[in-house]
């Protein structure tokens, strides 16, 4: 996939963008980053310490008007307990978007490359520019969160430190980016699920992609009797993702993303693996999202 000019491809106006969306981390996160572009830059967000938090909020009428939630990444996979976390709940997918992440090097105004002397991040943001970071003789100090540590770094003024953090966490505690795009591997894209509540979710207009799980009674071939039934109705197979059934020994449920050209293909295909599955539960019909550059 190829980024998009994040000005221009911004989703707005937004039929979902009313009231404030749960995000997983601190203002300044990717997460709020994906949010900016799925509901626009004027969109509330309620930072969550964790996931579950994250889906907890968002379920609630009275804290939340939905959620936004990372389910995988180009390099490191799928995040298996947010599958988790999203069969469990009564969250609908209404869309997502596929975030081109940028780390880049921020310091407090005026300070230079020979001022620093340590550098402080979430480990992952560290891992991923070890190449530029390993260059120079910086103490390396691990946090919770990139964009925490963009805020403490604006708070404690201090001219010896930096962070790695998005260029909305450098926009939003007022710090310089000293350096840009720091990370080693350039393809590096987070996909975020956009979630509803049920009640809340209304038809996504000019859908083409859908977000299902199912299980089968695991006798020999089913597998691959249903993926069969889906390629013979000409949807595209962009996700396959097994996870254990709980409770059982060594049996397996299927996370399923289907790209389709238009509604009725979808329910015939959904009807013809409907005899070949014990259940089949949509998560959400939406539209595919793009690569937005962070």
């Amino acid at each position: 996939m190829t980024p998009v000019n994040p000005e221009k491809d911004i989703i707005s106006p937004n039929p979902f963008a009313s009231g404030g969306i749960a995000i997983q981390g601190y203002e300044g996160s990717f997460h709020q980053v994906a949010a900016r572009y799925f509901f626009g830059k004027q969109v509330e967000v309620i930072p969550c310490a964790t996931f579950r938090d994250l889906i907890r909020i968002s379920l609630d009428p009275k804290q939340s008007a939905g959620g936004i939630m990372a389910i995988e990444n180009s390099i490191a996979g799928s995040i298996l307990p947010n599958y988790n976390l999203l069969q469990k709940s009564k969250l609908k997918v209404v869309g997502e978007v596929y975030l081109s992440i940028s780390q880049n090097l921020l310091v407090n105004p005026g300070v230079s490359l020979k001022d620093i002397k340590e550098v402080h991040s979430h480990p992952m943001a560290i891992l991923q520019c070890l190449d530029y970071l390993e260059k120079n003789e910086w103490k390396l100090v691990e946090t919770e969160d990139t964009a925490l540590s963009a805020k403490h770094l604006h708070q404690h003024r201090s001219r010896h430190s930096a962070a790695i953090a998005s260029k909305l966490a450098a926009e939003l505690y007022e710090l310089e980016i000293l350096a840009p795009d720091i990370h080693t591997m350039k393809n590096n894209v987070t996909r975020f699920l956009v979630l509803k509540r049920d009640s809340d979710a209304v038809e996504v207009m000019g859908a083409d992609k859908a977000s299902i799980y199912f299980q089968t009674d695991h006798s020999k071939g089913i597998l691959a009797r249903v993926l069969t039934s889906i390629a013979d109705g000409g949807i595209n197979l962009s996700k396959l993702q097994s996870m254990p059934i709980q409770g059982s020994n060594f049996k397996y449920g299927f996370y399923a993303d289907l790209e389709f050209d238009n509604r009725k293909q979808l329910e015939k295909v959904l009807q013809s693996i409907s005899s070949l599955t014990n259940s089949i539960k949509i998560f959400g019909i939406y539209k595919k999202g793009k690569v937005v550059k962070g």
